[in-house]
């Protein structure tokens, strides 16, 4: 099934096989590229509006950006479950039933009268959400393997990442035209559209290649999983890393539109230089990485990141620099999500191929469940400064580093069989 080196190669699809033209590999990465997105589009459209659904609401500001962290706890516990059902039962039932549950979130959300509702709507929401995510990741270790997969994630992250840079200044535009709820309804289009394209796509693994071992069974490969020092490794550089944005997701709306008084319809111009670097670092990590590695980027990266936390934390402490002592700062931290984000789970993919789906799921779970952690202390000790999300994401990026040395220090790993 693997047909990365030939210009006319074919992708076993169940019972089905197709021509992997060129068209038909864009159709293809268009697709994953979108199943991807979800878990920006989710939440980035509606940052601009955070200010506006407190007002609406009643709601002070930790509660609303709890939203963001009902939202994650759904996410990374929704993985686990997908990628198991995966292994077994192929990938595109379990994206289609994901995309349904989705979009009834997203209604719920709209309908919602109070905080608390919309939190657990978020929830099921993200149950929904993350089905795509972690499947399209699994999908594309069906198709490729090694740096090529690594490859291939940077290039989706780097397509998809339209999503995040129009995400806020469109859901900015719909608050100000519609109100905040306008932007919930959006995300039920989106969904029902990406339903619908996902009977296009092909099955990517074949019957032969799925799991034959019970669904209880296929939990418990988690446990032995985590066994694997270098899994726990390339997961925790990411988890800190995804805590760390998530806090930075939480804190700017806030930091920027209320403490430094940009204009809602303007957050997403901030929001989008970030996303320019994520697509800048995506596609400078395809042409890294057979260089130089997956490892040796990841923790390059990892230390980049750390030193931007610590600026940032001392920047918001003191208040130094105004708005652009905090901007610059998140810009370098969030532009290394293009060599973490890749690295990190391409690396813990490539020992353990046959279990893709699980091995994608748990890392997953392990990075977005640590966003419940930043989002949530950010919310916890919000005091009205950018302070709050400084520290937290110079804590984070420290926890970066020291996971690091998990990924490169010498030692024998053993390898699932």
């Amino acid at each position: 099934m693997s047909s990365e080196n030939d210009a006319a190669a074919f992708v076993r699809a169940g019972k089905i096989e197709i021509q992997a033209t060129h068209a038909s590999r864009w159709h293809v990465l268009g697709i994953l590229s979108a199943l991807m997105g979800f878990a920006s589009i989710s939440t980035d459209f509606y940052l601009p509006a955070m200010p506006e659904m407190a007002a609406s609401l009643g709601a002070s500001t930790g509660s609303v950006e709890f939203t963001i962290s009902g939202f994650l706890i759904g996410f990374s516990l929704g993985q686990l479950f997908w990628g198991a059902v995966s292994d077994k039962y192929g990938r595109r039932v379990p994206v289609a039933a994901g995309l349904v549950l989705f979009i009834i979130g997203s209604a719920g959300c709209a309908m919602a009268e109070n905080v608390e509702a919309i939190i657990i709507w978020r929830i099921v929401q993200a149950l929904g959400a993350c089905a795509g995510v972690v499947l399209s990741r699994a999908m594309v270790r069906d198709l490729y393997a090694g740096p090529r997969a690594a490859q291939m994630l940077s290039t989706l992250i780097a397509v998809m990442a339209i999503a995040p840079l129009l995400g806020p200044i469109i859901g900015g535009q719909i608050a100000a035209v519609a109100g905040w709820r306008a932007i919930f309804w959006t995300l039920v289009i989106v969904g029902a559209a990406t339903l619908l394209a996902l009977f296009t796509l092909p099955e990517t693994l074949p019957p032969e290649k799925r799991r034959q071992d019970s669904l209880l069974g296929a939990f418990g490969r988690y446990g032995k999983l985590l066994g694997h020092r270098k899994i726990l490794g390339y997961a925790g550089v990411g988890a800190f890393f995804y805590s760390g944005i998530y806090a930075y997701i939480a804190g700017t709306p806030f930091a920027f539109i209320t403490y430094h008084h940009v204009p809602a319809e303007y957050y997403g111009l901030l929001f989008g230089s970030g996303i320019i670097g994520i697509v800048a670092t995506n596609l400078m990590n395809t042409r890294l990485v057979p260089r130089s590695g997956m490892d040796t980027i990841l923790s390059r990266a990892a230390f980049c990141a750390m030193i931007a936390g610590i600026v940032l934390a001392v920047a918001s402490y003191f208040d130094a620099g105004g708005l652009w002592g905090i901007f610059v700062p998140l810009l370098i931290f969030v532009s290394m999500t293009g060599f973490i984000v890749a690295n990190s789970i391409a690396g813990a993919l490539s020992d353990f191929p046959e279990q893709a789906g699980a091995v994608s799921a748990l890392v997953g779970a392990i990075q977005y469940g640590s966003g419940i952690a930043g989002s949530g202390l950010v919310g916890l000790f919000a005091d009205g400064t950018p302070w709050p999300m400084g520290w937290v994401i110079g804590l984070m990026g420290v926890g970066c580093v020291l996971c690091v040395g998990l990924v490169t220090q010498d030692g024998t790993e053993m390898k699932q069989k």
